[in-house]
């Protein structure tokens, strides 16, 4: 059944990446797959499995990506399926699972909970559950990225996978050392919820840009699976999360979530370093990023990047000064993003007013040439990143 419905994803050169860690890397594009991740080959596997025992219906508990990938495998097999999804679930990835015609339940703030709710419904409905991870057919399914990798990477020395579950990274471990024993294979988790890396599991919600292996126990089948046949396990945080997705997106026009980027944060952060010789293949495991995510980390790289000026100056409170501060800006090619006046909570004089400002520049030095503008124009301004009353002006 996974033959002829999922696509063969490519194998991308990572150019911009090799060149920044020293190294010869590639991606496998799984982002690019049917449902957005690599989700869908597990579930087309546990389906087919099944057989008549999925004809009254099937039901999961998921963060996202498994629920729409079982509701189009559900929908591909001719069965009913229900989903069950934490609260404040990507908006995404809930609607996906809607329009591939699967019913969704938001139940409790974790996957835990989630996936609790789906037993007991398929105890009660007699519908077969479908567990986003923890099965061994499931784990096959997911094993059939390896093969691919295998096959598409000749000179292949190590691979770099996200690791939640770890039905993904237990099926492509399997899958590449039964064939090339001496192929590494590296797990990566966030370090806001790494079970696998041996932290202590996080109490309540995991707030994490990956979601998507927000993960708390490893499986009864997946863990020993983990234990056999991955070579070692690394952390990335979550800036370094949030730089991989925006690097991915800028330097390689690839769209990926949180989840599917944590080889990549491994990489550029130097948890991981690519192979001596051969090939690294960092799987991007997702493409469902929650579009509401998606301008925080443009903004955070663009100020990071020192595209973003931010500044506070005090101008007299009277008609034309704010123009002419402004225009201080502007004469150095700065480009107003937004602009407000602050009057409260600040030791201003009656005539004085505060403004914070925004400008898109080409970066740092240019900000400091455009901040230096203002100052000789006889402004008071200074970064809003910098002690108020002392200005840094870097050549």
């Amino acid at each position: 059944m996974v033959d002829g419905v999922i696509q063969r994803t490519p194998m991308l050169p990572a150019i911009a990446l090799s060149e920044e860690v020293g190294g010869d890397v590639v991606y496998k594009a799984e982002n690019l797959q049917r449902t957005g991740s690599f989700k869908l080959r597990g579930a087309l596997a546990k389906i087919a499995a099944l057989g008549e025992g999925a004809a009254g219906g099937v039901v999961t508990g998921s963060a996202g990506n498994h629920g729409q990938a079982l509701a189009f495998a559900a929908r591909h097999a001719g069965v009913p399926c229900e989903i069950a999804v934490p609260g404040g679930a990507p908006g995404t990835k809930v609607e996906a699972g809607r329009s591939y015609g699967a019913t969704v339940h938001e139940v409790g703030v974790s996957l835990a909970e989630a996936v609790a709710f789906a037993r007991s419904i398929a105890d009660e409905r007699g519908l077969a559950f479908c567990p986003p991870f923890d099965d061994p057919h499931v784990v096959a399914g997911q094993g059939t990225l390896g093969l691919e990798v295998f096959d598409d990477v000749a000179d292949l020395s190590s691979v770099v996978v996200p690791l939640g579950g770890g039905g993904l990274a237990a099926g492509v471990a399997i899958a590449i050392k039964s064939l090339r024993p001496n192929v590494e294979v590296i797990g990566v988790q966030a370090s806001a919820c790494a079970p696998y890396a041996g932290d202590e599991p996080p109490t309540g919600e995991v707030v994490t840009l990956a979601d998507g292996i927000a993960v708390k126990y490893p499986g009864h089948v997946t863990g020993p699976l983990i234990d056999r046949w991955l070579d070692r396990i690394v952390t990335v945080d979550e800036d370094s999360i949030a730089d991989a997705m925006i690097t991915l997106m800028e330097r390689s026009k690839l769209y990926s979530e949180g989840a599917g980027a944590v080889g990549v944060a491994a990489l550029r952060s130097g948890a991981v370093r690519p192979a001596p010789s051969g090939r690294t293949c960092v799987i991007l495991s997702g493409g469902n990023v929650d579009l509401g995510v998606v301008p925080g980390l443009i903004r955070r790289h663009e100020h990071a990047s020192g595209r973003r000026l931010r500044v506070f100056a005090r101008i007299d409170d009277r008609p034309g000064c704010l123009a002419r501060l402004l225009d201080a800006f502007a004469s150095c090619g700065a480009d107003l993003i937004e602009v407000e006046h602050i009057r409260d909570g600040l030791d201003l004089h009656v005539r004085e007013t505060g403004v914070n400002a925004s400008f898109a520049v080409r970066g740092r030095e240019h900000g400091d040439r455009c901040l230096a503008s203002a100052l000789a124009a006889g402004f008071e301004v200074y970064r809003a990143d910098e002690p108020r009353g002392r200005v840094e002006v870097h050549s």
